[in-house]
């Protein structure tokens, strides 16, 4: 259990670092070439806000977190989309597919770590 949760925390600490990096990085002249209207760049951080607030707080449920992890797994896909049809390189561009791995890491810890809070609330 405790291997679980030190896996956990490090695989959300490193998904919440990236959203937040994006976050920035969406209202930077970088990110212009992505041609995002400017509501869709407020958009996509609100709702990113409001994933790292469900993953981060412990006390929000499980299946919301599924929302956060849905969410964040779709950015992360477009995001390998958007950097491709910029014109960067295939390798570039499936650097997010990297985080969509760490993503998976959390999302997987943190269903074992229910389990096992689940096995000892039955026995």
């Amino acid at each position: 259990m405790k291997k679980n949760k030190i896996i956990y925390w490090i695989a959300t600490g490193i998904t919440s670092f990236v959203m937040v990096f994006s976050i920035y990085k969406m209202f930077t002249a970088e990110y212009d070439r992505f041609n995002l209207p400017n509501y869709f760049r407020v958009e996509l951080s609100v709702f990113k806000i409001l994933g790292l607030i469900v993953l981060l707080i412990p006390q929000f449920p499980n299946r919301m977190k599924e929302w956060a992890y849905a969410g964040f797994g779709i950015t992360l896909i477009s995001a390998c989309v958007a950097h491709y049809n910029t014109g960067e390189s295939l390798l570039r561009s499936l650097d997010p597919l990297i985080f969509l791995i760490i993503l998976a890491v959390s999302n997987i810890c943190l269903h074992k770590m229910a389990n096992v809070n689940k096995n000892q609330h039955t026995t």
